[in-house]
């Protein structure tokens, strides 16, 4: 049962740093991006992904104060965490009113009072046509929106701001009393019982700055010279609706009304036009790619399911839950598409299309016509282990893949368990694999990762890795410059360490990760040996890289996070170095801060709360607990870099 939200009551007074109008527009133009994320995510999830992306938007851009005004900014904290927020009582000011406006929609219109303005659909942004909403997710980023929708609204609060805004409970405490909130203590406590979970609230899921656009009505917005036109319109219309057999669903089943007549559109919705690969062509192909796939499953043949899978890609209707990874085109296909397979998994029917660009998967019950999913994933330029499988179906926390036609042998294998074997999977002839265990939606405490581990007719071994998309990730090792599959001795003892770091680029369409150990460094104290390993995550898409210097002292379980950059050319093949450090403490209790750059790090320098220099790609400095520090290194060619950031 959803939480009902509690008025706000009204603020108390208090005297602070003046803002004008000038410093708080600086602010929200500044950090727009994340008011209005503060704003989505504090808005009541039942006014609809439409209407809530608007109203974020339009209480985000009334935050300006009239004037010159003070009192609000001085109850915001600053950010603990840096930034350019820091201490800005305009933004401390932009802040409070976009919480405030924002707990105020989200409560009950009553008969006696006047609507507040926020508690109205918005005059301003307004979008005439089309309905627009945040890129879908995965099942972590649904799950954690469907626990935020029963929260109340100061509950809702409480836990943006302490996940998103990286506030305090005490600071918490004092943005709610600003807003009006009568008990934000209660609110804290609510918001306590949902599990934190602060890098999903930093997901496209969430960014109402970054849009899918969907038609409405088209059929409703046709203008007509007359009245009588309309109406014939509409009746026809509706005449034909109540003569659809059964529960509702005609030829081109969960699509929405047709607005194109175009000989090419026609065609790529034609059954009967769809690329079908003869069985055996991959094995006189020089390609390994998914061209060369051939059509496979026990519904090939079905034209219905066919031309529903089809039309729904071209015009999904309202009840169709569409994802895409990020950078991937949802439109409808410029030619007719490749199909890949049509076939029963587990409860539901299956289409895989492919149109050179994207892998989409269309899924209905087998048991009804309601609840149709399509989903998108970008695999332009993929070859050899990137296409060797795709996902084809998830139910009840496990996944199965669709294989290339040239892999021979599947497994399963916990990537944190380096020395136990792999698990073997079941092939059926189309290709399909048995149920294995999904690191994508395990939450809590990471005590495993599983991957697939594929043989192909070459002999060679891959391991890919579920990350909640239809394109699994391509895992491999050593030097960027030379990576290799990671599914040798030493390659999985590099990656056993490290391997639940890869949650943090869950549903970030990534194409390929790499694990780069790049230096051994002695510990200080006779504490043995420590390793550091650079891990990239690339993207289909090129941008959005993700890149993380990990640090794992002996006997370690888990790698630490050092550093952390995103679209940075480190690690790659492009620039393959990096330069990172961490304080770290012995076991005799001294603090040092540790540095380890590449192998041709000729000499490495730390500035500012710790100084030192050394020779070589190590540094050992002494330090104080909570101590800060530049890092400078020299490469062998003469060429300086900095620590990753």
């Amino acid at each position: 049962m959803q939480s009902q939200d509690v008025a706000p009551r009204p603020a108390p007074a208090s005297s602070g740093p003046v803002v004008d109008v000038e410093q708080a527009e600086a602010a929200l133009v500044e950090h727009y991006p994340r008011l209005v994320r503060l704003a989505y995510l504090v808005l009541p999830p039942s006014l609809g992904r439409n209407r809530r992306v608007l109203t974020a938007h339009a209480l985000t851009q009334r935050a300006l104060p009239r004037g010159r005004t003070s009192g609000d900014a001085s109850v915001i904290p600053a950010q603990p965490t840096g930034g350019g927020r820091d201490g800005d009582p305009g933004y401390a000011f932009v802040r409070l009113q976009v919480v405030r406006t924002a707990l105020e929609a989200g409560l009950p219109l009553r008969r006696k009072a006047w609507p507040k303005r926020s508690q109205l659909p918005p005059l301003l942004p307004q979008v005439w046509g089309l309905r627009l909403f945040p890129r879908s997710g995965g099942a972590d980023e649904l799950a954690l929106d469907q626990r935020l929708s029963a929260l109340s609204g100061p509950a809702r609060a409480a836990y943006v701001l302490r996940g998103l805004e990286k506030l305090s409970d005490t600071n918490v405490r004092k943005v709610l009393t600003a807003t009006g909130v009568e008990d934000p203590g209660a609110a804290l406590a609510e918001a306590g019982g949902v599990e934190a979970q602060d890098a999903l609230l930093d997901s496209p899921e969430f960014d109402p700055c970054s849009l899918h656009a969907r038609p409405t009505d088209l059929m409703r917005r046709r203008q007509h010279m007359k009245a009588a036109l309309a109406a014939t319109a509409a009746v026809a219309v509706c005449g034909a609706l109540l003569g659809l057999p059964g529960d509702g669903w005609g030829p081109d089943g969960a699509a929405a009304p047709s607005y194109a007549q175009n000989p090419a559109a026609e065609a790529a919705l034609d059954p009967g036009k769809l690329t079908r690969v003869a069985a055996l062509a991959w094995e006189s192909s020089a390609r390994t790619d998914f061209s060369v796939w051939p059509a496979r499953g026990s519904l090939v043949h079905d034209t219905a399911l066919l031309r529903r899978a089809l039309a729904v890609w071209a015009r999904p209707g309202e009840s169709v839950q569409v994802s895409a990874t990020p950078g991937t085109p949802s439109g409808a296909p410029a030619g007719p598409p490749q199909l890949l397979y049509a076939g029963e998994v587990d409860q539901a029917r299956v289409v895989l299309l492919y149109d050179g660009l994207r892998i989409a998967r269309y899924a209905e019950p087998k048991d009804g016509t309601s609840g149709a999913a399509l989903d998108f994933a970008r695999v332009d330029g993929a070859g050899g282990a990137e296409a060797e499988a795709v996902v084809v179906g998830r139910a009840d926390s496990n996944v199965r893949y669709l294989t290339a036609p040239w892999v021979t042998k599947a497994a399963e294998r916990d990537l944190m368990k380096p020395s136990s074997g792999a698990m073997d999977l079941t092939l059926s002839a189309d290709g399909v694999t048995s149920p294995l265990a999904s690191p994508a939606t395990q939450a809590g405490t990471c005590t495993s990762w599983n991957v697939l581990q594929l043989k192909d007719d070459s002999g060679t071994t891959h391991l890919m890795t579920d990350l909640g998309e239809l394109a699994p990730a391509h895992l491999t090792a050593g030097r960027p410059s030379a990576p290799h599959e990671a599914s040798g001795a030493q390659s999985l003892r590099t990656w056993s360490p490290f391997a639940c770091s890869l949650a943090a680029v869950r549903s970030q369409g990534v194409r390929s990760v790499n694990a780069w150990p790049y230096a051994q460094q002695p510990l200080p104290d006779a504490s043995g040996s420590a390793a550091w390993v650079c891990t990239r995550a690339d993207t289909w898409r090129g941008g959005g890289t993700r890149v993380l210097a990990q640090f794992r002292t002996p006997g370690g379980t888990y790698g630490a996070v050092a550093a952390k950059a995103e679209n940075s050319p480190a690690c790659g093949s492009r620039d393959p170095h990096v330069l990172a450090g961490v304080l770290w403490k012995s076991a005799a209790g001294s603090w040092y801060l540790l540095a380890a750059g590449s192998q041709d790090t000729e000499s490495i320098r730390a500035t500012g709360g710790v100084r030192g220099a050394s020779q070589g790609n190590l540094l050992t400095v002494r330090a104080k607990q909570g101590a800060q520090a530049s890092l400078k290194g020299t490469l062998s060619d003469g060429r300086q870099i900095s620590g990753l950031r």
